[in-house]
């Protein structure tokens, strides 16, 4: 078979809206229509109506597999290439495989398939996408362990959306028809939200939407197709760098707002020549380009000569339907004398395009005159005046002698050559000189009747004017050549610059020091130093502004270093209480322009070292008040409950009113001495938090059998813990530890399992010996702990998921880790394959050296 098979993917906004029930129903379908069809992978979730549409299909067998004692079953990829189906079904896109097959994820196995040419259909939901898998985390507070690629999906052949609104969700999550009862009402007050499930139905709008664009893009070009097709609004805006940009901006964001656009449907777009730099200002253009992103649109930059052309080139490219564009800036004379202007000119060719000329404050102001600045090295501007001053007379002493030998037009071509010299060197003002001079001596000298500045013959006066004009041009097409070249080097340079922020900033490489060294090197400058404001209510009255105690140095680079921002050559604010201070030369404007991005970089260099210091300050005071807060939460009820308790029956028995059986006294002793024994228990687990923290608890190593010790545990937590099973591995070695503290420890973990754990599937204790040390595994099937919060659970106070204190005082799991680490192991949370969490102790096998240590030490 060399051809690939199709995939066909369901996609879905959440789970219960129906892709594993469409699956089915395609292979019905057909299966129906003679098509060989086999159920790869189906998972029914113990919905009867799914289960009901497998009972006439072919199912492959699943392939069973071991992992950490716990088994699983999988798709046998094997099975269904030998098999060889036209289609098969397979079901959960983003699953992990349990180790032990050929791939680790699900999506490979399908490619697989693929590539074998056997046809696929698929499922997945929208939250299992990498590209939406930290958006959907905001939204729902779950992060999705599971992902794919996004461009797994994008390669489909066919992509389907089931959709369902959330309230139709919700009815169906109700009525039992995709969890079990028990789990109904906990997933409808937390994933199952309308407010969750109608995000994740937009994000999973908005990505076929997206994909089915891409597809519209993809046909029309093709099949060639130019023509703007109207699918959805989607607005350009051109910007030509002026003032008028950010009035353009917000106009074309309204357009596209009131038009119903989707986020990205604004486009801004500047075309520069290709020639070199349009003159547009950089600072504008940047801003303008900030504010186009913020409103949700995206910036374009465009080369091109024929800027009308490039225009609605990218916007028929991009299947705009609209076009924004300001009013023309020049004056009526520069209309009347250059012709029509770019928005005549889009408007007359922009077909179906509709184009909206924007009137703003700056039309009909004219455009500023380009400067007649030269651009030249100062000393190559006075070698050019040196040689339009000496090369007119040198060129006509050299050909008087030749007067009789060569003709006019032959003196005149010297002459010219000599001024496109000068013109080349020295620009416009030294190539005039030569071109009037050099005129003036070819009349005088050369041009009939010789030594008068008449000329006889009206060619000749055609002649010389030719002669200067040409002289002129050249020296003023060199002048805009080196103009435009010393432009596009400068913007090179200052692009350059900038990337090497930027890649700083990327990089986290934000260091003031560096920072300040960087702008030193970058500006060739003496000294660049980082001056900070001293707080005015403890200046002296009086001092003056340039006094060097009112400002102190944050830091330096570079001597002699400023020691207050009047002493600088260049000075840049960094912020209301901070200046850029440099030392060495004055800076053209075009050079401080980059020295506000040096200026912008140093002040968020300094905003994060000052947040930096000011959360390490108070991250002590943090966590104490929180510790107090959680401890006094605790104390108000945990150890409160079991002495108010205790301080009612001894009331009641004292009380000579009541006259108590020798039952009821019995009871009521019984209830007094399990709260002190409650209480008891709380006040020895604070007292060993705190010699914990203090690293003075008492520790007596010893060999401890793990197969003795933990039944022991089981029947002390009491008859919930008669269905927690208990595996040991044979030839368990004894362990080095304090059977008192390892106990207390066992007994938390199986205590923490049995209240998470579902009930028909109680906690399972394992131990084995793994190398140079034994493990201890306590696993359950509750719902879990994310990775990013499992660093929490270990801090005391806190319970699974940052509840309230109301059931316990949040000791138990910080208290174990404490301890098993005193005894020199560690605590360590895992996944449970299928769900669930387990909690592996390790600790080290008892020997000769380990089990002698009897004695009491200190951790």
């Amino acid at each position: 078979m060399g051809a690939t098979g199709v995939l066909r993917v369901y996609l879905g906004a959440a789970p219960g809206v129906g892709k594993t029930f469409r699956m089915l129903e395609e292979g019905h379908r057909r299966r129906d229509r003679g098509t060989d069809v086999v159920v790869a992978f189906v998972e029914c979730h113990g919905r009867p109506k799914t289960e009901a549409l497998l009972a006439d299909l072919e199912v492959v067998p699943r392939v069973r597999r071991t992992y950490r004692d716990a088994e699983f079953t999988e798709l046998d990829l094997d099975a269904v290439l030998a098999r060889q189906p036209t289609v098969a079904l397979v079901d959960e896109l983003a699953h992990t495989n349990v180790p032990g097959g050929r791939h680790a994820k699900r999506w490979q196995d399908i490619q697989q398939l693929l590539t074998a040419g056997i046809d696929v259909i698929t499922t997945v939901n929208i939250q299992h996408l990498e590209s939406v898998n930290d958006v959907v985390a905001k939204i729902t507070g779950v992060v999705q362990r599971e992902t794919v690629p996004d461009e797994v999906v994008r390669r489909a052949d066919q992509i389907e959306l089931v959709d369902m609104t959330a309230e139709a969700l919700r009815r169906r999550m109700a009525h039992g028809n995709i969890y079990a009862p028990e789990k109904i009402d906990a997933a409808l007050a937390n994933y199952f939200r309308p407010g969750n499930l109608t995000a994740l139905r937009e994000l999973a709008l908005l990505w076929l939407a997206d994909r089915v664009e891409e597809g519209l893009q993809r046909y029309r070009a093709e099949h060639g197709i130019a023509g703007v097709w109207e699918t959805r609004e989607r607005v350009v805006v051109a910007l030509t760098g002026g003032p008028e940009g950010d009035t353009l901006i917000r106009r074309a964001a309204r357009i596209a707002a009131h038009a119903g656009g989707a986020p990205g449907d604004l486009l801004a777009i500047h075309v520069t020549r290709s020639g070199g730099l349009t003159g547009a200002d950089p600072g504008e253009l940047a801003a303008q380009r900030r504010l186009a992103e913020t409103l949700g649109g995206s910036y374009h930059l465009v080369v091109g000569d024929d800027i009308p052309t490039a225009l609605l080139d990218f916007a028929r490219a991009q299947n705009a339907t609209q076009l924004v564009l300001g009013t023309s800036r020049r004056s009526w004379v520069a209309r009347l004398l250059g012709g029509r202007g770019i928005g005549e000119i889009v408007t007359a060719s922009s077909g179906d395009i509709d184009v909206h000329l924007v009137t703003h404050p700056y039309a009909n102001q004219g455009l500023r005159l380009p400067s007649t600045r030269t651009y030249l090295a100062p000393g190559r501007q006075l070698a050019a005046l040196a040689a339009a001053c000496t090369a007119p007379p040198v060129i006509t002493a050299i050909l008087t002698p030749l007067r009789d030998q060569l003709n006019l037009t032959s003196q005149a071509l010297i002459f010219l050559l000599g001024v496109v010299g000068i013109g080349r060197i020295g620009g416009l003002a030294p190539a005039l000189l030569a071109g009037v001079s050099s005129s003036l001596l070819l009349n005088y000298y050369f041009v009939p009747p010789i030594h008068q500045l008449s000329i006889a013959n009206p060619n000749n006066v055609i002649a010389l004017i030719v002669f200067v004009l040409v002289a002129l041009t050249v020296a003023s097409v060199v002048d805009i050549t080196v103009r435009q070249t010393r432009r596009a080097a400068r913007a090179s340079a200052e692009a350059q610059t900038l990337s090497v922020l930027a890649g700083s900033v990327l990089r986290g490489e934000e260091a003031i020091p560096a920072l300040l060294q960087r702008a030193r090197e970058t500006f060739a400058m003496a000294s660049a130093t980082l001056l900070g404001r001293i707080d005015a209510d403890i200046r002296p009255e009086g001092m003056p502004s340039d006094n060097p105690q009112q400002w102190m140095t944050l830091g330096t680079a570079g001597a002699p270093a400023a020691r207050y921002p009047s002493e600088a050559d260049v000075a840049v604010p960094v912020g209301p209480d901070a200046v850029l201070a440099l030392r060495g030369r004055l800076l053209p404007a075009a050079d401080q322009r980059v020295l506000t991005v040096f200026g912008a970089q140093v002040s968020v260099a300094l905003d994060r070292d000052r947040l930096t210091r000011q959360a390490a300050q108070a991250k002590p005071a943090i966590e104490a008040d929180q510790i107090r807060t959680a401890l006094l939460a605790a104390v108000s009820h945990d150890l409160r409950t079991p002495l108010a308790v205790a301080k009612a029956v001894v009331t009641s028995l004292r009380s000579p009113e009541i006259s108590w059986s020798a039952e009821d006294t019995t009871e009521l002793l019984a209830s007094a001495d399990e709260s002190l024994d409650r209480l008891t228990l709380l006040v020895d687990n604070l007292l060993d938090m705190s010699r914990l923290q203090a690293g003075a608890l008492a520790v007596h190593q010893q060999p401890v059998a793990l197969g003795e010790l933990v039944p022991i545990v089981l029947d002390g937590v009491g008859p919930e813990a008669a269905a927690v099973r208990w595996r040991p591995a044979p030839g368990l070695p004894p362990v080095c530890a304090d059977p008192v503290l390892l106990e207390r420890v066992i007994a938390n973990l199986v205590t923490n399992a049995l209240r998470y754990s579902p009930a028909s599937d109680p906690p399972v204790l394992t131990a084995s010996a793994l190398g140079d040390h034994a493990e201890l595994r306590v696993i359950d099937r509750g719902p879990g702990i994310p990775e990013a919060d499992r660093k929490h659970i270990f801090v005391p106070f806190q319970r699974l998921g940052d509840r309230d204190n109301a059931t316990g005082l949040g000791l138990g799991l910080a208290l174990s880790r404490g301890l098993i680490e005193a005894m020199g192991g560690s605590l360590i949370p895992e996944d449970t394959p299928g769900g669930g969490l387990t909690m592996v102790v390790t600790l080290h096998p008892s020997s000769p050296d380990r089990g002698s240590l009897e004695a009491t030490h200190r951790t």
